[in-house]
């Protein structure tokens, strides 16, 4: 770039820190700003746009437009070349605007008469703040370097806005992090929490976008990132022996800090007038609004390695970002875009709740937080940028929305929800000890489902009669290489201790699809939930499975033993795990181990296919569980992961129901003990159906026992079998209309 160009934008951003140093309001900053710009670009028009709402533009500043339109003249998002320019973050440069494709006429601002325009967006950070616009009537496209200036110059300007320097009167100058702001999200756990944010990676806020001196900018860059490349290479160093999905994260880490077309772009930057601070983000916003742009996952996760990289260099120039546990709120609900299973146990049972800007309700934090019983919303897009450190927040796990920073009659009608939720739970600890009897005389069983140690006590206070699944993956996901044997030993024996005497049934390792171990080489699959996963994994990699049925054979030393296969689709499966059983017990009994008084080893029935498995599979296994969650999708063909389609089935669908059924039909016929383990068991009108359709053993997380237990005692599964019954004839697609009205009646 040409050094008169640089001097140029460096006097230019030095006269727009002399504006903003002053004491003005923020209409008169933008004011000023407007007509600097207009003069030091040699146009007849600058103006400012500035988001009011999230679909809506506001002309909130203008030299060379009628000042009339200032807070009057608004587009929707994409409308008229500003818009598209709002829209998709993308520059417009066009010699002759009128004619320009979805050129949108303002017959309020009189700019029919200017030809040349120029539209950079205002972002930080990816988020869409507004768009600056310049305008002459000459008929020309603006040059490379005049548009690289004035990026630089929009960048400022979104650093300034949030810093609070345009701050009046009007939704488009109302101050950022301050309004209530109502988030919709994905309900990844259910539940219901107050409290105060607490950032798993605080925000950098740069308050020096502008520098004096650009030599000394640029060493401070240079000092930083080679602190950056020392930091990267000792971290690469340290996991040189350990999880190799880290150490390519870390090499790209590594080739992005020795980039020398990131740190041309940066000192570029900093030689139009920025600071080392303001060049980083500027680089680090232009990559975030092309990773919302880009489709291929693998140059997603390059951007977003580089995004990682960017904060990391801002904590080093800035000194920000440095907190530690010991200031955390005394009711923090955990904020991130996403979240590693080790770090939110790290956090624990601190946490009130958890929302994530990604994520999915089958991800490591969703299983994590399940064990910990907080409310969990995924998909909460903007959260990390909305959401300060300290801000008043309101997690509805139930609907998946958060509230921030809610009014005060929001926050009233949600502490009722709450106080009525902790009612019901006391109401419903006066029933914890009493057998789950209908009122017909039928005995349900009601287990809980778990997966950390810390989830044990809730075996007593909750009334369950047993764990009815252990989910063991989760001591393999949370951390960097496998545990030993001994590790597992320890851990199972402690599960059985707690368990004093109540069955615990140990669903062997069920990893793959969203369940990725940090250690093993991912496997490229098109549809990881259809793929190599579960029993496949541990029958294709017999050392692993033999591991820890070892394991669990020493903890239980010599009690009873519960082992159940997770995702077995077909009986030959089931015959081969069986085997494996067989080889470790007899291996276990040559080196002396006590095995166990009993053994009982099942099978999860999560694929439509086991259901029409041959009647000798019945026989031969030792119980069943049904593992509703994944059954209902391949069933309905319907991804849960998919929002567009997973809430289009129903667990009181008919022809789920009649799955269900057969599956009970033929255990009965042979005696085969049958549960029902998941989300639906926990919910009481879906598990008052599954028993009225004779499932007498339901398995379910701790806090929907209560529940559970309350309706059940108040039903006649006779009464409500025939209810389903009448339904199916008349042809219903769900029975949930008319088991809700029979309900209502009780």
């Amino acid at each position: 770039m040409a050094d008169s160009t640089e001097s140029e934008s460096r006097k230019l951003l030095g006269r727009l820190r002399e504006a903003m140093a002053g004491d003005d309001a923020g209409q008169t900053r933008l004011d000023k700003i407007t007509h600097l710009i207009a003069d030091s670009m040699r146009t007849e028009v600058c103006s400012v746009y500035l988001f009011r709402d999230d679909e809506t533009l506001e002309l909130c500043a203008t030299e060379g437009l009628n000042l009339e339109s200032v807070h009057k003249t608004r587009m929707r998002l994409g409308e008229g070349l500003v818009g598209r320019v709002a829209k998709y973050g993308k520059v417009v440069n066009t010699p002759d605007a009128p004619n320009a494709k979805g050129f949108r006429y303002m017959a309020e601002t009189g700019e029919e008469r200017f030809s040349s325009f120029l539209g950079i967006p205002v972002q930080r950070l990816g988020e869409k703040l507004g768009v600056l616009v310049v305008q002459s009537l000459d008929a020309r496209e603006f040059s490379a370097d005049e548009v690289y200036a004035l990026e630089v110059v929009a960048m400022v300007i979104a650093e300034m806005t949030e810093l609070g320097a345009f701050v009046g009167e009007g939704a488009a100058l109302s101050p950022l992090h301050q309004q209530p702001v109502l988030l919709r999200g994905t309900s990844a756990q259910e539940g219901a929490a107050e409290g105060h944010v607490w950032l798993h990676e605080p925000r950098v806020v740069i308050t020096n976008p502008i520098a004096d001196d650009p030599h000394r900018e640029r060493e401070r860059l240079h000092e930083a990132v080679d602190e950056l490349r020392v930091g990267v290479d000792k971290m690469l160093e340290m996991s040189l022996d350990g999880d190799k999905e880290q150490v390519q994260v870390l090499e790209a880490y590594r080739m992005f800090a020795n980039s020398k077309g990131w740190m041309r772009r940066m000192e570029e930057d900093i030689a139009l007038g920025l600071s080392a601070e303001a060049a980083v983000e500027k680089e680090q916003s232009q990559a975030r609004a092309r990773m919302s742009q880009v489709q291929d996952a693998y140059l997603r996760e390059r951007l977003s390695d580089l995004d990682d990289l960017s904060n990391r260099l801002l904590r080093i120039l800035t000194g920000q970002g440095a907190t530690s546990s010991a200031d955390l709120p005394a009711d923090p609900i955990l904020i991130a875009r996403n979240i590693g299973p080790g770090d939110l146990l790290e956090y624990g049972r601190s946490l009130r709740g958890l929302v994530l800007e990604e994520g999915s309700v089958g991800s490591h934090a969703a299983i994590v937080a399940r064990a910990l019983a907080i409310p969990l919303v995924v998909n909460a897009k903007r959260i990390t940028t909305e959401a300060l450190n300290g801000d008043h927040i309101m997690v509805d796990g139930d609907q998946g929305l958060v509230h921030l920073r809610p009014e005060d009659t929001v926050s009233s009608a949600f502490r009722d929800k709450i106080a009525m939720q902790a009612d019901a739970q006391e109401r419903y600890g006066s029933v914890r000890d009493l057998p789950a009897v209908t009122a017909d005389g039928k005995r349900v069983d009601l287990l809980m489902n778990a997966g950390l140690m810390a989830d044990l006590p809730s075996l007593e206070s909750s009334g369950a009669e047993g764990v009815g699944l252990f989910r063991t993956e989760l001591q393999f996901l949370v951390r960097n290489k496998m545990p030993k044997r001994s590790e597992l030993v320890v851990l199972y024996k402690r599960v059985l201790d707690a368990g004093h005497g109540k069955r615990v049934v140990f669903r062997t390792l069920d990893i793959g699809s969203d369940k990725v171990l940090p250690y093993m080489k991912p496997t490229d699959e098109p549809n990881p939930a259809l793929g190599w996963r579960a029993i496949r994994v541990g029958l294709d990699k017999p050392g692993i499975m033999r591991m820890q049925l070892q394991a669990l054979i020493r903890a239980a030393d010599g009690r009873p033993l519960t082992i159940m296969f997770p995702f077995v689709a077909q009986f030959e499966e089931y015959r081969a795990a069986r085997a494996e059983v067989e080889k470790t017990l007899e291996l276990e009994r040559k080196l002396g181990h006590p095995l166990p008084e009993v053994l009982d080893v099942g099978a999860m029935l999560e694929t439509p296919s086991l259901a029409f498995a041959p009647q000798k599979f019945f026989e031969e296994v030792g119980f069943l569980s049904i593992g509703g969650n994944d059954l209902k999708q391949f069933f309905f063909a319907a991804d849960r992961e998919n929002e567009r389609v997973r809430k289009r089935y129903d667990t009181l669908n008919v022809s789920f129901l009649s799955l269900i059924e057969r599956i009970v039909e033929r255990c009965s016929s042979t005696d085969t003990p049958l549960s029902f383990c998941g989300e639906d068991a926990g919910r009481p009108i879906e598990a008052v159906c599954l028993a009225a359709i004779g499932i007498r053993t339901l398995s379910m997380r701790p806090a929907s026992i209560g529940p559970v237990k309350s309706l059940l005692l108040r039903v006649d599964l006779g009464a409500l079998r025939k209810i389903i019954a009448d339904a199916r004839h008349r042809g219903d697609q769900s029975v949930r209309p008319a088991v809700m009205d029979y309900l209502r009646d009780l």
